[in-house]
């Protein structure tokens, strides 16, 4: 698959499901002022793809959010297996930590297969974090601040809701959502 694929599946996702259904209501606004980097990733293995993240961090803090606010890594071929994936979550914590960026810069992940814990595989609330590929969201902590504050929203109530609009969905109704044309 070609970088394009990757990038136009990503802003796919974006559009229909992120904002199209209001699951991130800060999405919208970053995303239309050209302010969201989505990076594709060709790392072969871990340690490549830490380089990339560590890449990314630096670039994001040092670049003003005016031009980038928010970055997502995309890895289309690295993590097929989702608890995998969300093991080296930890790994990605220690990364931030390790640029000293904690309560600077969070973390927020998606995969195709994602999982809450104890919920089924197929309950659709785990697509409120089912991107089509393997995705670090990297948001800035100032900005998420900024968002909540300007457009309300508090984080449960959000979840909830967002639950909420992918049952009355149900499974046909998201995958007919990201269907292509």
């Amino acid at each position: 698959m070609t970088d394009e694929q990757v990038l136009a599946d990503t802003r796919h996702w974006i559009e229909k499901a992120v904002i199209g259904l209001n699951l991130c209501p800060f999405a919208r606004s970053v995303y239309v002022k050209n302010q969201v980097r989505i990076v594709v990733s060709h790392a072969r293995h871990l340690d490549a793809f830490l380089d990339e993240l560590d890449r990314e961090l630096d670039l994001l803090v040092n670049t003003p959010a005016e031009e980038i606010d928010t970055t997502l890594l995309v890895h289309p071929t690295l993590f097929p297996d989702f608890f995998v994936f969300n093991d080296f979550l930890n790994v990605v914590d220690d990364v931030v930590a390790e640029h000293e960026l904690v309560g600077v810069i969070q973390v927020a992940s998606f995969h195709p297969l994602f999982q809450f814990e104890g919920v089924e595989p197929e309950d659709i609330s785990n697509a409120t974090n089912r991107a089509p590929y393997p995705v670090l969201h990297l948001l800035r902590e100032a900005s998420v601040e900024r968002a909540v504050a300007t457009e309300g929203g508090d984080a449960e109530v959000i979840v909830e809701r967002n639950i909420a609009t992918l049952r009355e969905l149900g499974a046909a109704g998201w995958q007919a959502l990201l269907a292509k044309p």
